[in-house]
């Protein structure tokens, strides 16, 4: 089973949000374990970064389309042991030296998404990059 860890600041509030999110952790849970550590600011998070590798999603990272970010994925769970943590900056994002931390720099889009929406596409990402790995009907090119 692969496991997917997300760091992240501050809580899930929305009600939509959270089914949203259950809704596509429930269909991952056959191939992936979903976790997310909320840290309560900046200098947490980043203290909890500094104890692992992680993928960054940075506004400023490398943009893919999905077949690639699938790919790209899936020889990182290959490289890590089917382990990966994502993190999720705060409002003012990720720190030089997180950023030189990082393992990889990810874009999910030149715009700028709140944190809880951030959250919805990367589980949704996540989910589609299965999907396509598996070579299932579920993304459309």
């Amino acid at each position: 089973m692969l496991k997917v860890k997300v760091i992240t600041v501050g809580k899930c509030k929305e009600s939509w949000l959270q089914e949203a999110l259950a809704e596509y952790e429930k269909r991952l849970q056959k191939t992936l374990e979903l976790s997310w550590i909320e840290a309560k600011n900046d200098a947490q998070l980043e203290a909890l970064l500094l104890l692992e590798p992680f993928i960054a999603l940075d506004p400023k990272g490398e943009l893919l389309e999905s077949p690639a970010l699938s790919k790209k994925l899936m020889h990182l769970f290959e490289e890590k042991g089917s382990r990966l943590t994502f993190a999720i900056g705060g409002p003012d994002g990720f720190t030089p030296k997180l950023l030189q931390k990082a393992l990889w720099r990810w874009s999910l889009s030149p715009l700028t998404f709140t944190h809880q929406a951030t959250r919805l596409i990367l589980t949704e990402q996540l989910y589609r990059s299965l999907e396509i790995a598996k070579g299932s009907p579920y993304h459309k090119e």
